[in-house]
């Protein structure tokens, strides 16, 4: 682990170099014990006006630089990244308490995203001027593709540095510059970013990191050179986000929350079926807007599913950064671990159907849960209902796929689903109001793959081509033939 990441003096990364932070104290926390890794200055959020300036004076030269050259720099954030990747991985799970196998992948999917839209960049200049054929022969007509502008990213804390390649990588790639906003819980990996910038020659204004808590995401919000905001985070916070763009009429994309499921079918091969339900709502500690944390299981299979469930957690390592065989880490803050606990609670005093779990694991230190199962849960109880971002699986059996259809349809959300069966599990995922949905697999992000929803789960898509084209504006031009 490098010291260095934790005890820096200048923490501001502001049009082409590091500058001290003048705003408030930012405090990084082990979650593991609950005791403090480091104390950063934030910026302030007059430092937003700064940053968008120069977001604002670097624009015209970067959207103009050749696409294939600023793939070179996408390429460069990559090496960087890859050549850190022992030192992230150790400040992931000291900061975030992932298990080390889910730190690796967090910076493999970093490293993967930078290297696609490199890719993309450099097919870009070839799509421009495209012609289009026009009713009028005297006239003619052709398609380009402009970056938005300089753009506002803000991202969370249960997956840095993944998070912010998916948003900072296209939007490199169109010919956006960029300011981003790191979780003020875990900013130290996000901070590695300007350290690349410098490093690979990233022209100054490009990319600008305010750390801060929000009142630096609330300044950028209402910024006026910003021409678009990007935010994942919660619904609660992306209302606000959505309202002030509003009062300018500026495009949003917006990934929020979710409460997916998961559909066991009769015919499903029940050992698969317990492996993918456990990893949808375990893996990261259920900190995942994606989570599928509905379980929905035909009647034939429930009891052997239930029963192997229970087996599974019954046989997890939970456990800090400091035990090599944890398979389950704690939640990344205090906040979020007492807010899992209000739920455990408010369960309790209903008397749902407790299988496993329930509560925290009763450690000194750290903010560790229970992973926890409940069954024949209510489908208007809030346990069945509510994003929990925790280790909270609830159950519900289903008497045909009718059935199972519509509960998984009965939700605020539609950003994900998993659905594990034989020969109609495809149909069944096609009729299912989400975003992405996996049939007999884990939760695997390619870079090439659509990320977003449906309904109250956010605007936009981000990966693949739609995540550059979300920072790209289209163009045509009519001309007079010979004119």
């Amino acid at each position: 682990m490098d010291n260095a990441l934790l005890s820096r003096d200048r923490t501001v990364f502001l049009d082409g170099e590091w500058v001290n932070g003048r705003g408030k104290p930012i405090r990084s926390v082990d979650p593991s014990t609950g005791s403090a890794l480091t104390e950063l200055n934030g910026a302030r959020a007059e430092d937003v006006s700064l940053a968008a300036a120069a977001a604002s004076r670097a624009f015209g030269s970067w959207r103009r630089l050749p696409a294939a050259k600023r793939a070179t720099y996408l390429r460069g954030f990559a090496a960087g990244l890859l050549a850190r990747k022992e030192t992230l991985v150790a400040l992931q799970m000291l900061n975030n308490g992932k298990p080390r196998i889910e730190a690796e992948i967090d910076i493999d999917d970093a490293v993967a995203t930078f290297e696609y839209y490199a890719g993309l960049a450099e097919t870009l200049d070839a799509r421009q001027d495209g012609i289009i054929e026009l009713a009028d022969p005297t006239l003619s007509g052709r398609t380009r593709f402009e970056p938005v502008g300089p753009v506002a990213l803000i991202v969370p804390w249960n997956f840095p540095l993944v998070t912010t390649a998916w948003k900072l990588a296209p939007a490199l790639a169109a010919g956006c510059t960029a300011v981003l906003k790191p979780s003020e819980f875990t900013t130290p990996a996000e901070l590695v970013y300007g350290d690349i910038a410098l490093e690979i020659g990233l022209p100054a204004g490009v990319l600008s990191i305010l750390p801060g808590a929000g009142d630096v995401g609330a300044a950028m919000t209402t910024e006026a050179r910003f021409r678009k905001i990007s935010f994942t985070g919660s619904n609660a916070t992306g209302r606000r986000v959505m309202a002030a763009a509003a009062e300018r009429s500026l495009p949003v994309s917006l990934e929020l929350g979710g409460k997916s499921p998961i559909v066991i079918m009769e015919d499903a091969d029940v050992a698969q079926a317990i492996e993918i339900a456990a990893l949808g709502i375990f893996f990261n500690a259920g900190q995942m807007c994606s989570a599928t944390s509905r379980l929905i299981v035909a009647d034939k299979i429930a009891d052997d599913v239930i029963a192997g469930l229970r087996r599974h957690v019954a046989g997890m390592v939970v456990a800090g950064h400091e035990d090599s065989a944890a398979e389950m880490g704690p939640l990344t803050t205090a906040a979020q671990r007492d807010k899992v606990l209000e739920y455990l609670l408010r369960a309790r005093h209903d008397g749902l159907d407790c299988l496993a779990g329930g509560a925290s694991t009763g450690r000194e230190g750290g903010f560790f849960v229970e992973p926890s199962i409940y069954t024949d849960v209510p489908t208007d109880h809030p346990i069945w209902r509510e994003e929990i971002f925790g280790p909270v699986l609830a159950i519900r059996r289903a008497a045909s796929e009718d059935e199972a259809l519509t509960l998984a349809n009965d939700s605020d959300f539609g950003l994900a689903a998993t659905v594990v069966g034989g020969e109609r599990a495809d149909d069944l995922a096609n009729r299912i109001d989400a975003g992405h949905v996996w049939v007999n697999s884990p939760q695997i992000i390619f870079p090439n793959t659509a990320w977003g929803g449906f309904k109250a789960s956010g605007i936009g898509r981000e990966l693949g081509p739609w995540g550059l084209a979300a920072y790209s504006g289209v163009k045509h031009v009519t001309s007079r033939v010979g004119a």
